[in-house]
């Protein structure tokens, strides 16, 4: 029982020990390593190891912390993963998220058994622990040195790492099921399966449409109430599912996706607000699990841990991936890359809490070399992924965004809509002035980001190759401007080198105008201005 007298210390402690997390961020960046590394490395020296000296020896708690804070993780993440963006991906990345864990978890138990002398079931145990990847550390590796990746790698990638967790989750718990009680059939273990995935998977459609009408329903008297009412949805979407069977973290990151694919009242407010809770899970989780090891005992399995590591890195993984995509459209230099990229995160420390909390014999051991393994993983695939990327040619500069400084919300009552429209260097409106787009009534252009500034266009602006428009309209005018957008001009194509520099772009807008202002009137030129 903590006494009065202690509770301030606690607060202190929990205080800088987020500090001290979101301050070591910065560290990961420059080092090009993942941030779980950074945020687990802050846990073990504050734990009983290490100069912090805080005991905390409760797999239990640990247990709870993670699987909270996973359900917002993921729900994060699924408002992040545009569908737009991943759908063409989407068959592939499914047969990753599901048939490819599977692989993974089946190669690696039959390879933990026979090195650990483990039965077959408890060698699939660990197997099923760590099958699941973690592409965010990917990403963060990638932003930190400017780059990204080509084609439909990296949709591919972040819907993945988004869906596998549950499939993991549920090879773990079936699996630990049959080692704890032998009298468990495989078939129960299959049809399981099928209810609970396909369960998680429409629960999180309902909750996800469900919410959406009640956000553009409901008013609230205070905007500070949406966010709370966010949080509810994330613990009645996987409490729900949990009670019924089905999965719910399926259904939370499905919930996630259908609230970004829709248009919903205080959208980015709310974003914004799941991305600060996601980083504070993570903080939360990491650093719990860090506190949970005792690094004194992993030399004890350094051996063990290296060899899976070892083989999960260079043969499950590329298999599962090699043998899926065998008929897709990737090129091998892409899917040698999917291989690469598997590297483990924090769902593998969690799931190895469940063993402990059921009492296995062999569970500290599990969790030790889980444990190992996902530092190996982060650390080797981590450090090594930048050049892989570049032997393969599958990299290229990241594109940096700067944020616009002004935002639009979709609220009740307002018709008008906000839209970003890329300017591709092959349509037909590159060397147009805004005056000359011949734009739908009642579409304003708001601004044009170019480069690394923000344009207040005028009717005499010159519109450029790669330029974005910011444009304010009604949802179909919108849909009109942005076909105008997307028309190609004739003799031109994506390989044309874009305007380049003021007095060229300029220039190719004094052709066009004069070319215009015979057949638009005198209007024109009071309209340019």
């Amino acid at each position: 029982m903590l006494s009065s007298a202690a509770t301030p210390y606690i607060v202190f402690s929990i205080g800088f020990l987020i500090m001290v997390a979101v301050l070591a961020n910065r560290i990961s960046g420059r080092l090009g390593i993942p941030t779980l590394l950074v945020f687990i490395a802050v846990g073990m020296l504050a734990g009983s190891d290490g100069p912090g000296g805080i005991e905390f020896d409760n797999p239990a708690v640990a247990n709870l912390i993670g699987v909270f804070a996973l359900a917002y993780i993921l729900f994060s993440g699924g408002l992040d993963t545009k569908w737009s963006k991943v759908k063409g991906v989407a068959w592939h990345a499914a047969a990753l998220a599901t048939l490819g864990v599977g692989i993974s978890a089946a190669l690696v138990g039959i390879f933990a058994s026979y090195i650990l002398d483990f039965t077959i079931w408890e060698g699939l145990l660990v197997g099923s622990i760590i099958s699941s990847t973690d592409a965010a550390a990917v990403f963060a590796v990638l932003r930190s040195r400017g780059v990204s990746l080509k084609g439909d790698v990296a949709p591919l990638l972040e819907f993945e790492s988004g869906s596998n967790d549950p499939m993991a989750v549920f090879l773990t718990l079936g699996v630990l099921g049959v080692v704890m009680d032998s009298s468990q059939k495989p078939l129960w273990l299959l049809l399981s399966f099928v209810f609970s995935m396909t369960g998680g998977l429409a629960l999180g459609l309902a909750f996800g449409f469900l919410t959406s009408f009640i956000l553009n329903r409901l008013r609230l008297e205070y905007e500070g109430l949406y966010p709370v009412l966010s949080i509810s949805v994330v613990l009645l979407t996987y409490g729900s599912c949990e009670i019924l069977h089905a999965n719910g973290f399926l259904a939370v990151y499905v919930a996630g996706i259908v609230l970004s694919s829709n248009d919903i009242h205080l959208k980015r407010y709310l974003m914004k607000f799941h991305d600060g809770i996601g980083w504070l899970m993570q903080i939360l989780l990491f650093v719990t699990l860090g506190l949970l090891v005792y690094p004194s005992q992993l030399p004890s399995v350094l051996l063990p841990a290296v060899l899976i590591a070892t083989f999960l890195m260079f043969v499950a993984r590329p298999v599962a991936v090699y043998s899926l995509m065998i008929r897709s459209r990737f090129t091998m230099a892409e899917r040698t890359l999917v291989a690469w990229t598997g590297l483990r995160g924090a769902v593998p420390i969690v799931l190895a809490t469940f063993p402990l909390l059921a009492g296995h014999p062999k569970s500290n051991m599990i969790f030790d070399i889980v444990f190992f393994v996902v530092l190996l993983s982060a650390l080797l695939q981590g450090k090594s992924l930048m050049m892989v990327a570049r032997w393969l040619g599958v990299d290229e500069p990241l594109v940096d965004r700067p944020q616009s400084p002004i935002e639009f919300e979709h609220r009740e009552g307002v018709g008008s809509e906000a839209r970003e429209i890329d300017v591709p260097p092959s349509s037909a409106i590159v060397g147009k002035r805004v005056f000359q787009l011949g734009l739908p009534p009642g579409v304003l252009i708001v601004m044009i980001r170019r480069d690394h500034s923000f344009i207040v266009p005028r009717g005499d602006t010159c519109v450029r190759a790669y330029d974005t428009l910011h444009i304010l309209g009604e949802k179909s005018a919108l849909a009109i401007s942005e076909a105008l957008v997307e028309q190609q001009a004739p003799h031109r194509s994506d390989d044309q080198d874009p305007p380049s520099g003021s007095s060229s772009g300029d220039a190719e807008c004094e052709r066009a105008v004069q070319q215009a202002l015979p057949m638009i009137g005198s209007d024109a030129s009071a309209n340019a201005v």
